[in-house]
């Protein structure tokens, strides 16, 4: 499964007028950054507690063991160093190159994106496709690799989705068996592995074998083997993702780490306050309770708090008074906090990007080198 990048794109000319995607400095930009902001505020401070009918919530943060809270600033930092490395093992390889700081600029300026525009981190990947193409990433090269991206890091959701859920339904793991919350979970993610793999039997080069069927058909031609774009890109990422897992590549590594301190922020969130459930349980509650990430709120304020919480009392065991301070201190750390590194790292990007233009970093990283390793010839 290798190509020459260089043969599927050649040397793509990349636009300097190309804007900078969704997140402009513009009037309205300010004003739905503030609505977020104000929206943030009011929610997590009057509403969730009302509705919750834990009025007195907030006064437990007082309380909360100052040691904890310095761990889960650690494990927010370990995270989020976790999802660079990822980014660079996927990114970062065959003849393309950006440095470890130039990785950090996109990834954290893509997660503030992501954390206003919401709506499954659909403004975070816009803004990483940009900043690659103007760093001379061919257009199918950031399609495949980002799909790759994507795979990775929610294969390792889903892998710790099902084998939580069926070691808590079955017993081998310590915490409650409720099927709705253990094997329900469980049968969602080996369906989500199934249809992956189904995904990745495209062939992805069929957009070149409808060559043939647009030239006899014409219009409808052309439309159709442009769409098979997609479903070849989406083969292409997964077999990508299944490479570098084959390899031992560091990124699965990054993957497994961003996911696995992003989770020890909420475990030390619970210590923080109390005891802390069973790790299955948090495991389980925490990628349960994610899934609300998919809901088009501004910056998902309120729908994983809201899906963490409702997580955590249906398996019971704490007080919904610990449960609630507790998944909200975890998400202080790993999402409203580094929102402010984002925003830095943003503008940071910005400057990067026009230092590219003057060195003509995108024209040379536009030529990688024959044999690159990308996937199945398209």
């Amino acid at each position: 499964m290798t190509t020459d990048v260089g043969a599927v794109d050649e040397v793509e000319e990349v636009d300097d007028d190309e804007e900078m995607p969704l997140i402009r400095v513009t009037k309205r930009t300010l004003l739905f950054g503030g609505l977020f902001v104000v929206l943030c505020i009011v929610f997590l401070t009057a509403v969730l507690p009302q509705l919750a009918g834990l009025g007195d919530t907030w006064k437990e943060v007082k309380d909360g063991d100052p040691l904890w809270l310095i761990v889960a600033g650690a494990f927010t930092a370990l995270s989020f160093a976790g999802y660079v490395l990822l980014f660079q093992g996927v990114y970062v390889r065959d003849g393309f190159k950006l440095t470890a700081v130039e990785s950090y600029q996109i990834t954290m300026a893509g997660l503030a994106a992501t954390r206003v525009f919401a709506a499954g981190g659909a403004g975070g990947i816009a803004l990483t496709a940009w900043a690659l193409r103007r760093a001379g990433m061919p257009k199918r090269a950031v399609a495949d690799q980002t799909l790759a991206f994507l795979v990775l890091t929610y294969g390792v959701y889903m892998a710790a989705v099902v084998l939580g859920g069926f070691g808590l339904y079955f017993g081998i793991l310590d915490g409650p068996d409720d099927w709705a919350i253990t094997l329900l979970p469980a049968i969602i993610g080996l369906i989500a592995f199934g249809i992956a793999l189904l995904a990745s039997l495209t062939p992805t080069d069929l957009q070149k074998r409808l060559d043939g069927y647009a030239q006899r058909h014409g219009h409808i031609g052309r439309l159709a083997q442009k769409a098979a774009n997609l479903p070849a890109a989406i083969s292409s990422g997964i077999r990508i993702s299944v490479q570098l897992v084959r390899s031992g590549d560091l990124a699965l590594v990054g993957s497994i780490a961003y996911w696995g301190f992003n989770i020890a922020i909420l475990w030390a969130s619970f210590k923080a306050f109390g005891e802390a459930p069973p790790w299955a349980v948090i495991v389980m509650g925490y990628f349960v309770g994610m899934l609300a990430n998919l809901l088009p709120l501004p910056g998902g304020v309120g729908g994983v708090d809201g899906g963490m919480i409702g997580a955590f009392v249906a398996f019971g065991g704490e007080s919904k008074d610990t449960i609630v301070v507790a998944v909200l201190t975890y998400r202080l750390f790993a999402f409203y906090l580094p929102t402010i590194p984002g925003a830095v790292a943003y503008f940071q990007l910005r400057r990067t990007v026009a230092r590219w233009k003057d060195e003509g970093r995108a024209r040379r990283n536009a030529r990688p080198p024959v044999g690159t390793i990308q996937s199945e010839a398209h």
